[in-house]
């Protein structure tokens, strides 16, 4: 698919299993559907990372304090179920999914690879958790010179003094902040 505007929506780490863990998980997932029902009409990209590991899990550094700590409660589940995107968020053809190794969609992904090569310059982001994938791949997109745009609306944090703090305080230094409803209306 041509891209001509040079956008991406990148919908991060929106798996089933991970969202189960969030509370009012259904306005995210309503408002996430939104920004990618608005790509799709407008013929921009949209690109989907989730976290997923080989099995026996090689690539988990037990130093590691986070994906350490998960390490033993990985081990028992099944990585596929793992790694299942919400129903209503799911692909459509043509949508690529990268599977990604630490909190950036950068880390152990072909990411790059994808949008050096549909000459992306702009992401838009959402995804769980703000303080862990949106605030990783952003600092990094960032320092990438990509141009960023965050859906403050489409993302969610365990704790959401900590989501409100990131998109009022930290991320607006390197992204527009905007809601969904905005950025379709932009």
């Amino acid at each position: 698919m041509q891209n001509n505007n040079s956008t991406a929506l990148l919908v991060l780490d929106m798996q089933e299993n991970l969202l189960q863990r969030l509370e009012g998980s259904e306005k995210l997932i309503y408002n996430v559907s939104k920004a990618i029902q608005y790509a799709r009409e407008h013929a921009i990209p949209v690109i989907y990372a989730v976290v997923g590991f080989k099995k026996g899990l090689p690539e988990i550094n037990i130093h590691n304090k986070t994906f350490g700590n998960l390490a033993s409660m990985l081990e028992k589940i099944s990585m596929e179920d793992f790694m299942t995107i919400v129903p209503q968020l799911a692909p459509v053809e043509n949508e690529p999914v990268v599977i990604k190794k630490r909190f950036s969609a950068f880390v152990g992904s072909d990411l790059e690879v994808i949008i050096r090569s549909q000459q992306i310059k702009h992401l838009v982001m959402c995804g769980v958790v703000t303080s862990g994938v949106i605030l990783s791949t952003a600092l990094e997109a960032a320092d990438k010179d990509y141009q960023l745009t965050i859906l403050s609306d489409g993302c969610q944090d365990q704790q959401p003094d900590v989501h409100q703090m990131l998109m009022e305080k930290i991320l607006p230094r390197h992204a527009v902040i905007q809601t969904s409803e905005e950025w379709i209306k932009s």
